[in-house]
């Protein structure tokens, strides 16, 4: 039963981002406002060669819970730090999850292909402690703490027992890096024996690579560190339908920011930005997990059901999915298929 004022419009904190980022969520806010969903945006301008994530944002973040965001372009070398990075440390936003899973009409090399990755978001290999030692030496540490692996370990199986899902698995390199991932490791399994309902496996994060395009259906929630999770999840977004299908969401304990679930591809190119031909699909099923979160679930079933519609019929469908339709001939097909 909703409580009085349960059904009120609740703000969102709005980050349309780089390159085809204003389109996608231009496509999600005309979809929000076709279907009368009780949220309403708050928008920012924030770009990925930006300093830092501007004070407002935060602020912004901070106070509504929740954001919706495009991509940002993050600078490869120099001396520029990811504001993707920044605003995942800024609020605690320690979990990844990433939904990869095959859609009916949509065709791909493997079938029942229905993954979870859940990637630890804060530390590992992305700690961005660097330094150049002497000249032509740089250091870069890998930092793993068992506060954070316990933490994301205890979010996977709780995410497992939720939603019904019968096996985690985590993905490692302990046999080379014996202390940092083994400690990674031995919270996962401290954790798994407080859940005796649902399989534990563990499998080395070079043979989960070759078992994902071989076999991916054998794989149900996977539990893994930072950089190892990027890499997995990037892998099974692509055979599952490609990145411009999956949603995704990062999470800590007070806030959360949904975006595209993979990162590849995130931001575009020009010829797609040119053309308007951006795939909407990942941050409109994104924003259908934002509504979910926010306890709206019908509004949430409502957008997931219409996007699948589309998918299924292949009237309309992106490049990247083998048609040639433009971001608004999909969002005008999945406005018309809303319940």
């Amino acid at each position: 039963m909703p409580r009085p004022g349960d059904g009120n419009p609740r703000a969102v904190t709005l980050i349309p981002g780089d390159g085809i980022g204003p389109l996608v969520t231009g496509a999600v806010q005309q979809v929000m406002e076709a279907m009368h969903a009780p949220v309403y945006f708050e928008s920012y301008e924030v770009r990925g060669d930006m300093p830092t994530v501007p004070p407002a944002v935060i602020e912004s973040i901070r106070r509504n819970k929740v954001c919706l965001k495009g991509g940002l372009a993050t600078p490869v070398g120099g001396g520029v730090s990811s504001l993707n990075m920044q605003l995942r440390k800024e609020l605690d936003l320690y979990a990844s999850l990433v939904n990869c899973s095959n859609f009916p009409g949509l065709p791909t090399r493997h079938q029942d292909v229905d993954i979870v990755v859940i990637r630890e978001n804060t530390e590992g290999e992305y700690s961005g402690l660097e330094h150049e030692v002497v000249p032509g030496v740089v250091e870069s540490l890998k930092v793993i703490t068992k506060f954070c692996s316990e933490r994301i370990a205890k979010y996977a199986f709780e995410y497992a027992y939720l939603n019904n899902r019968k096996k985690v698995t985590a993905v490692h390199k302990a046999n080379i890096m014996k202390l940092a991932d083994g400690l990674f490791l031995e919270s996962c399994r401290e954790v798994a024996s407080k859940y005796p309902g649902i399989q534990y496996n563990e499998i080395i994060v070079d043979n989960c690579c070759m078992q994902l395009v071989a076999k991916p259906e054998q794989f149900d929630v996977m539990v893994t560190p930072n950089l190892y999770g990027n890499l997995v999840a990037n892998t099974a977004a692509g055979i599952a339908g490609g990145t411009g299908v999956m949603p995704g969401g990062n999470v800590g304990q007070d806030h959360a920011v949904f975006e595209q679930g993979a990162s590849a591809g995130n931001v575009g190119n020009e010829n797609i930005l040119e053309q308007k031909k951006a795939n909407p699909v990942a941050l409109l099923l994104s924003s259908a997990m934002m509504l979910r979160h926010l306890q709206f679930p019908s509004f949430a079933d409502r957008l997931e059901t219409a996007v699948k519609r589309v998918i299924a019929e292949g009237k309309y469908r992106t490049k990247d999915l083998g048609g040639t339709s433009t971001t608004q001939e999909v969002t005008d097909a999945v406005i018309a298929n809303l319940d």
